[in-house]
């Protein structure tokens, strides 16, 4: 427990509604979306302003609290969990837009805007914010740029920090720092703007950002492919690549996928594939309508046994539930849902597959797999039961074969999720030692106290590598 002269400064600042110290709020901010990980915090602070959280973190520097900066609380590498205590700091009330400039195609907005209602506020006028993480409904901007979150579109469109501009950000020490602004060409300096993107809330706590923005596409088309053998789907999607085609999405589903998504959703999906891909093409009307007639001419080529064309707004719905609804139709299925997203090379995407189809059989697992074919990002999803012990072991050693088995194929240990708590142990695998020291140089240039979220990206002690002969 803090102090009462602590608590009692942070009272002063948020007001006693916003400054949470009972032992159910406490509760309530102990966790995220990540399952089994879980730490109580001293006391759960709510600003309003940038200078609100200036003051807060004064507050924090001068009596040496840690502090974990936290939106929805959805993400998935346990990047919200105040492991060492401290101050959970909540943003949700900093939720204004502030501006909307169509002239400079910029959006202007506090951290706990929620990405759904940036994309509404801005298709309003005709403009358009690509990244749509799968949690879009919930989430914040701040955790997005936090996390460079990526999402659906991030083939043609690319992932948050593509969309970052400038940044508003109140560092260790209480100073306040702001980056870049509504500029396309801005080289004064280390590009602090994109370090920050993608920092996990270690090096500065973002107040304000300012996004771009491109003009809203005309038209949009979506359409299934089923194949009878995954490389079959591999081969569709480095062929429409290779043919200059560049869809607004280029998802897939397995087998184990989809037949547990038709059970929840049903709706249609034929459930005797080994995959389907999920494309969808958008801009001008003419253009996407050649652009569908090709990709169907190149899936048909790599043998696609059925292939479905959303002609109504109701059926296009329909097709981006089959991808949308995987992770919540999986979670149905055991008591603890683990979500991951090892990501490869695209033309890597098959004997990726294959590599998790392998280790979960060999493990006597439950592993599902989809995620974003045309970026190779994928997302093996095992359902298991936490109260297991023994099978959770499994589970562990399992997902730790499927970040070697993606290194090895030139890829990452995750592409979107985040380090956090859970990668901790094998970034070192991905970035070698003298990475992590950058790394850590890094955050001792920022926060040489270590305050702003501890005990995440740097793990204590890095797992041994798995070495596992696959040929």
């Amino acid at each position: 427990m803090l102090p009462e002269h602590i608590r009692s400064e942070l009272r002063a600042i948020v007001g006693e509604k916003h400054c949470l110290d009972r032992q159910e709020a406490l509760v309530a901010y102990s966790y995220d979306a990540t399952p089994m990980q879980q730490s109580l915090p001293d006391v759960v602070v709510m600003p309003q302003s940038t200078e609100e959280v200036q003051q807060i973190m004064r507050v924090a520097a001068k009596h040496q609290i840690p502090i974990v900066t936290r939106g929805a609380g959805s993400n998935l590498c346990a990047g919200t969990i105040p492991v060492g205590g401290g101050i959970v700091l909540v943003l949700n009330r900093m939720n204004q837009i502030v501006e909307i400039d169509e002239q400079n195609l910029t959006i202007t907005v506090q951290p706990g805007v929620r990405t759904a209602d940036i994309h509404q506020a801005v298709e309003a006028h005709g403009l358009f914010y690509p990244p749509d993480p799968g949690s879009m409904v919930i989430s914040t901007i701040g955790g997005n740029i936090a996390l460079n979150s990526g999402g659906l579109r991030g083939l043609k469109y690319g992932t948050t920090k593509d969309y970052v501009l400038g940044l508003e950000a109140v560092l260790p020490n209480g100073e306040i720092i702001r980056t870049g602004g509504k500029l396309m060409k801005d080289v004064a300096g280390y590009d602090l703007t994109k370090l920050l993107v993608g920092s996990e809330g270690t090096l500065a706590i973002i107040t304000q950002a300012i996004l771009k923005l491109i003009p809203k596409p005309q038209t949009q088309r979506v359409m299934l492919a089923m194949y009878a053998d995954m490389s079959q789907a591999a081969r569709s999607v480095s062929d429409i690549i290779a043919n200059r085609i560049i869809p607004g999405t280029l998802e897939f589903l397995d087998q184990g996928t989809i037949r547990v998504v038709e059970d929840f959703k049903q709706i249609g999906l034929p459930t005797d594939v080994a995959a389907i891909l999920l494309i969808g093409q958008d801009g001008e009307a003419e253009t996407v309508d050649r652009d569908i007639d090709k990709i169907s001419a190149i899936c048909k080529k790599n043998d696609a046994v059925q292939i479905k064309v959303a002609t109504t707004p109701e059926e296009a719905d329909e097709v981006m539930t089959a991808r949308r609804s995987a992770l919540a139709a999986l979670s149905r299925m055991r008591p603890t849902t683990i979500l991951e997203d090892a990501t490869v090379p695209r033309a890597q995407i098959a004997p990726m597959v294959a590599a998790i189809q392998e280790i979960t059989e060999r493990y006597g697992l439950h592993i599902c797999t989809f995620g974003h074919a045309g970026d190779g990002n994928l997302h093996p999803t095992c359902m298991t039961d936490a109260r297991n012990h023994e099978e959770i072991e499994r589970v562990e050693d399992a997902f730790a074969e499927i970040f070697q088995a993606a290194i090895d194929l030139g890829g990452t240990i995750t592409g979107e999720h985040g380090v956090g708590i859970v990668k901790a142990p094998y970034l070192e695998w991905k970035v070698g030692a003298a990475g992590i020291e950058v790394m850590k140089g890094i955050k001792q240039a920022f926060d040489p106290h270590n305050l702003l979220n501890p005990g995440k990206m740097f793990a204590k002690e890095t797992r041994n590598r798995v070495v596992v002969n696959r040929a």
